[in-house]
């Protein structure tokens, strides 16, 4: 991974964009892709759409999506303490105890995540699985009037942003979901770019994927791709307690997982394949049997079809503050991307 990548991914993964407050992130997009595309607009809705080759006659949509799991506040009681709903899909459990950036209009602003004192629960209480309403937001504030000198409601809120290294090339943080799949996008455009692609590339950084795929159904509706390509993050089953019976055996590390099933073109799938081969990048097959839970979906199902790939990441304990990938299959993916990328044709037809 070059000074360039390097970069990049700390960018992405330390800069704070929950779904509709994606802004933020969207800059260090627009700031990466500038001076490599032919053009870059944003949309109202606010996806940042990158284009190479824009005139070409065939078009080639690479799609992964910034926006990231958060919370938002609704509620401020009269002792300063602040109460938020979910903005995409969190297990509670995983916020107790969390640190946490609020998005002010002064700017960013700590708090802590709490809840009572074990020592204070009931015996029913401990026995629980805890609720979303029974946590609160602690700022330091003193009274109502003091925390909403510095809070609105609407005000997004994140997890503290960044990543540990641990062994073996991975990290671990909050927002892999799907910043690598980002970073495997805008890199593979940024290679491939570079190699005078026969096809019009048209790389997506889209919003509100998690909230029901909804940037992804606007951009390729403005593009209208002939092919399109989601990049994701899929559950690694190599950690206790997940079943693969089911999911497969997807461990981190071994490769980017490519999938196959009716979500997705088989002839495009295999062209996938055909470039990992070529450049030797690992990789692994997972299968899913009905629509992806991802922007493939929306990708698939645009005006009149689209030839659909799904390329995602093996993460470990996913919509945690804890995610775990691999430098390594970062790499790879956008290896192989890359390598289709420049050697796709306009005369290639994807008919099933």
């Amino acid at each position: 991974m070059d000074s360039t990548a390097t970069k990049l991914l700390d960018d992405l993964l330390t800069t704070p964009g929950t779904s509709g407050y994606e802004q933020q992130v969207q800059e260090i997009v627009r700031g990466y892709v500038d001076g490599i595309a032919d053009r870059v607009t944003t949309d109202l809705h606010g996806n940042v759409i990158a284009w190479k080759n824009p005139d070409a006659p065939c078009r080639i949509l690479i799609d992964a999506h910034c926006d990231q799991i958060g919370l938002l506040v609704t509620h401020i009681d009269d002792n300063g303490f602040v109460f938020c709903q979910t903005i995409g899909g969190w297990d509670p459990q995983q916020l107790v105890g969390q640190t946490v950036v609020i998005g002010t209009r002064q700017g960013p602003l700590s708090g802590v995540i709490s809840r009572k004192a074990i020592h204070l629960l009931d015996e029913g209480e401990r026995n629980q699985v805890v609720k979303l309403q029974d946590l609160w937001i602690d700022i330091g504030a003193s009274s109502r009037d003091e925390a909403r000198e510095q809070v609105s409601i609407g005000d997004p809120v994140t997890l503290r942003l960044g990543y540990t290294q641990l062994l073996n090339r991975r990290i671990a943080g909050p927002a892999m979901d799907d910043r690598v799949g980002l970073w495997v996008g805008l890199e593979a455009f940024r290679h491939a770019a570079a190699a005078n692609p026969q096809c019009a590339l048209i790389c997506v950084s889209a919003v509100q994927e998690e909230i029901g795929l909804r940037g992804a159904k606007t951009a390729a509706f403005g593009v209208d791709p002939h092919v399109g390509i989601a990049l994701e993050v899929t559950h690694a089953t190599d950690c206790p307690t997940v079943d693969k019976r089911q999911l497969g055996d997807l461990r981190v590390g071994q490769g980017p997982v490519l999938f196959r099933g009716p979500n997705m073109n088989d002839k495009l799938f295999r062209a996938l394949t055909e470039s990992a081969a070529a450049t030797a990048s690992h990789y692994q097959v997972a299968a899913t049997g009905k629509a992806a839970s991802n922007d493939a979906n929306a990708i698939q199902l645009n005006r009149a079809g689209v030839a659909t790939g799904l390329i995602s990441i093996p993460n470990r304990y996913m919509h945690s503050g804890v995610e775990v990938v691999s430098l390594d299959d970062l790499e790879h993916a956008a290896t192989l991307l890359g390598h289709f990328l420049e050697h796709a044709t306009p005369s290639t037809d994807w008919t099933p």
